[in-house]
C-alpha cells in the first residue's frame, strides 16, 4: 500500500465516464493497480478505515483482519473462537483446534504432535487410552497394546501363558490345565495323569490318543494287547490274568 503525491484537485467531469482528479488537500492511497482517497479506502463489510489498518484482498474485496478472519477462518472446535491466520493449530477429521487448545480426553494434557487415539469424539493420548479402554492381561494385570492370546475366554499376553509346572511358553502349543492353571502335555502327565500298565507313560488322551481302562487299571490303545501272543486286545475279548492280559485263545491254552 502506497500513499501517493498530490493530484490535481477537480470533481467528477459532467458527460464523462471519468474519474475526477484527486484534490490537492487530499493524499492518494494504491493498492496493487488500483487508486482510492484516504477516506474511501475501508473494509467493504464493515467499513472500518484499513489506512493504518492490516488489511486482506479476497476475490478483489479489501477486508480487515476482523471481518477476514470472521468468514474465512475456522472456528476452534473446543473454545469456539477464531483460529487466526498464521496461529499454530491442528485439523482432524474435518475440525480445527488451537495447539493449546487440543487435549487428551484423559489425562488434558495438550496432544500436540503426539500419536492419538480418537474414540466417539473425544480424543485419547496412547497411555490414557490403554488404561482406560485396552483389555488387560489375565495373569500380570497390564494392559495389552497388540497381539496376545486367549485363553478360558480371557486375555493374555503370550509371554505371560506358560506352563505351571516347568514354565514353558504355550502359546501355540498343546496344552492342557488342572484347577485353571495351564500346563504343557509333558508336566501334565507326569503330575497328574494315570500310568500306562504296560509301557508306564503318562495316558494323556491329548492329541486324539485314545485308551482302555478295566479297573483300576489303564493302557494306551497300542499298549492293550495280549501278554503272550501280542495281539490287541483293542475291542476283543481279553482274560485278567495277574498283573497281564491275555486273549482268549492264550488263556485257553493255559500255562
Amino acid at each position: 500500500l502506497d500513499h501517493g503525491g498530490q493530484g490535481v484537485g477537480g470533481s467528477w467531469q459532467e458527460g464523462a465516464n471519468v474519474p475526477a482528479p484527486l484534490p490537492r488537500s487530499l493524499q492518494e492511497l494504491f493498492y496493487e493497480d488500483r487508486h482510492f482517497h484516504e477516506g474511501c479506502f475501508r473494509c467493504c463489510r464493515c467499513q472500518r478505515s484499513l489506512a493504518d489498518e492490516p488489511f486482506t484482498c479476497q476475490d478483489s474485496e479489501l477486508l480487515c483482519n476482523d471481518c477476514y478472519c470472521s468468514a474465512f477462518s475456522s472456528q476452534c472446535s473446543a473454545c469456539g473462537e477464531t483460529v487466526m491466520p498464521g496461529s499454530r493449530k491442528l485439523e482432524y477429521g474435518g475440525q480445527t483446534w488451537h495447539e493449546h487448545c487440543f487435549l487428551c480426553s484423559g489425562c488434558e494434557q495438550p496432544l500436540g504432535s503426539r500419536s492419538f487415539v480418537p474414540d466417539k469424539g473425544a480424543h485419547y493420548c496412547v497411555p490414557c487410552y490403554e488404561n482406560k479402554f485396552a483389555p488387560r492381561c489375565a495373569r500380570c494385570s497390564k494392559t495389552l497394546t497388540q497381539g496376545g492370546v486367549t485363553y478360558r475366554d480371557q486375555p493374555w499376553h503370550r509371554e505371560c501363558l506358560v506352563c505351571t509346572g516347568c514354565q514353558t511358553p504355550l502359546a501355540g502349543q498343546q496344552f492342557t490345565s488342572r484347577e485353571d492353571d495351564p500346563y504343557c502335555v509333558t508336566c501334565f502327565g507326569e503330575l497328574f495323569a494315570p500310568k500306562c500298565s504296560s509301557c508306564k507313560r503318562p495316558i494323556t488322551g491329548l492329541g486324539g490318543g485314545k485308551y482302555v481302562s478295566f479297573e483300576d487299571r489303564h493302557w494306551h490303545h497300542s499298549c492293550f494287547s495280549c501278554a503272550r501272543c501280542s495281539t490287541s486286545l483293542v475291542g476283543q475279548g481279553f482274560v485278567p490274568d495277574g498283573d497281564q492280559v491275555l486273549c482268549q485263545g492264550c488263556s485257553q491254552a493255559g500255562p
